[in-house]
């Protein structure tokens, strides 16, 4: 579209109050360019479903606004809608229709010229790897498929902006790489992705990944700059006993963020600390059996965990460093 903007969905200070004042989004601004896979990730309850929704029109936000392709989706939602494909978190189509008989229907909704339906839904269906399905009612589909279903019936009318509310979420894991497949297609294709998850890994594939939690959006870049600004890197431990020895770290003020993964627990420590290895004799002189322990680079995972951390004042300062007492410290297994 000539003189359209570099960027395919813009959000500024979008902020959303429900009826008794509860305020689900605070001052939300991004700007999603076109061609590009962003991902919103945050904990249940962090706004990703209210965002989405308010994105493409279904909310109507207290603040702020929101352009789809250049243009102003409360001033213009049926023109702002025909740009956007969405997809909801739960699959909304029809259970006693098939697979071919729903995105027909979708297709008619869409206003699809009657000449175009059938040869659209065929593309789709190959595309999809649906095609040998096309006959199966709804209801006897996998999650799966369902997932690729709704997603089938989100491009029906050919929209170049795709908003996707957790679409691989109670999805097997062969299908939710086959799912991922069929999102890189379209991006190859030209097709512009926001999407919400939980999951860390799938936001690792995307170009840009924003951080929401209680409404806000506490940090936004793609997966290596938001893992280069951590000012901490993560000494990981492997424990003889990992919940006790979270619950002993968690009481001394000089580890201040301790996250379990299994067996492990990840310690955040300053990313210029020179002796980690003072760090794990002090974890040992609380009576913490260490088998091994390495230093390694923050997950997106460790990453938010600290910014939620920072951003709900959970995160304690530690008056020394551990690696300042330890080293002058004459107790036993000093080397």
């Amino acid at each position: 579209m000539e003189g359209a903007s570099e960027f395919a969905i813009e959000v500024e200070g979008l902020g959303k109050v429900y009826p008794g004042g509860n305020r689900v989004l605070r001052d939300v601004s991004l700007r999603v360019p076109r061609g590009e896979l962003f991902a919103i990730v945050g904990p249940d309850g962090a706004g990703k479903t209210t965002l989405l929704r308010t994105l493409v029109g279904l909310i109507a936000p207290t603040e702020g606004r929101v352009l789809i392709d250049s243009i102003d989706v409360v001033k213009d939602p049926a023109e702002a809608k025909s740009r956007i494909g969405y997809m909801s978190q739960r699959f909304s189509l029809s259970e006693t229709l098939t697979v071919a008989e729903n995105l027909l229907y979708v297709a008619e909704i869409w206003h699809v010229p009657p000449g175009q339906r059938r040869e659209r839904v065929s593309r789709l269906l190959r595309f999809s790897r649906l095609e040998p399905f096309q006959d199966r009612l709804a209801r006897n589909l996998s999650g799966g498929m369902k997932q690729k279903l709704g997603l089938c019936a989100a491009l029906i009318h050919q929209p170049k902006i795709l908003v996707l509310d957790e679409p691989t979420i109670g999805v097997d894991p062969i299908s939710r790489r086959e799912f991922w497949l069929i999102l890189y297609e379209l991006l190859q294709a030209g097709s512009t992705i926001l999407l919400s998850t939980p999951y860390m890994d799938e936001a690792e594939r995307c170009n840009r990944v924003g951080f929401l939690l209680g409404g806000r959006l506490i940090a936004t870049g793609t997966p290596s700059e938001l893992r280069a600004t951590s000012p901490t890197v993560v000494l990981d431990l492997h424990c003889a006993d990992a919940r006790r020895a979270r619950r002993k770290l968690a009481q001394d003020l000089r580890f201040p963020e301790v996250a379990p993964f299994g067996e492990h627990l990840h310690v955040a420590i300053p990313r210029t600390e020179s002796n980690p290895e003072a760090w794990v004799r002090a974890a040992e002189r609380l009576g913490i059996a260490v088998r091994s322990w390495k230093l390694r680079e923050p997950s997106l995972e460790d990453v938010f965990l600290h910014l939620a951390a920072q951003a709900t004042g959970e995160v304690r300062q530690a008056a020394v460093a551990p690696a300042s007492e330890d080293l002058n410290d004459n107790s036993a297994g000093r080397r």
